[in-house]
């Protein structure tokens, strides 16, 4: 677990989402064009928008670009999605800065090391069952679902029960 006490679930006001192995089970179809395929979990969309109507922002950030993910975002109207980011703890502070909310107040959920700066940098640190171990050992929830499979939405359910003073 991380050695930093997290904030609490109730006090977050931003998720921020990676993209590949979190929203997607990390795996990637290619085309006979050579275009990458991706497969979102409808209920984690649901969870977003239940989140983003419950009053916590929701960003995807993802190292990679991808149209599926620029559509799946724009579907689920998830405004704030920077794609090809190589540097998620800037990206971090420019969206908190933007928002105006502390990042102690933001939430992010994982699953592979080059995330671990991010993991340090918010409040609250979640990582997808099947993450890499190193982030599991860092993050302050893990999920009991693995990275597309219902991982987002047992995270945005948790939130919104933080939020009703459920938790």
């Amino acid at each position: 677990m991380s050695a930093r006490k997290p904030t609490p679930l109730s006090r977050i006001r931003l998720l921020v989402l990676d993209v590949d192995g979190v929203l997607t089970d990390g795996r990637l179809y290619f085309g006979a064009r050579g275009e990458a395929l991706k497969v979102f979990n409808v209920r984690d969309g649901h969870g977003i928008r239940l989140l983003m109507a419950g009053g916590v922002e929701v960003a995807a950030v993802s190292g990679r670009r991808s149209a599926a993910v620029t559509a799946r975002m724009r579907e689920l109207q998830v405004k704030r999605v920077l794609q090809g980011c190589t540097d998620k703890v800037e990206a971090l502070r420019d969206l908190s800065a933007s928002l105006g909310v502390d990042p102690l107040s933001c939430a992010c959920i994982v699953d592979d090391t080059p995330d671990l700066p991010l993991m340090s940098a918010v409040g609250f640190a979640a990582a997808v069952a099947d993450a890499h171990p190193l982030v599991l050992s860092a993050a302050h929830w893990v999920a009991r679902r693995p990275g597309g499979r219902g991982a987002v939405r047992e995270l945005c359910d948790a939130l919104l029960r933080a939020r009703a003073g459920k938790a």
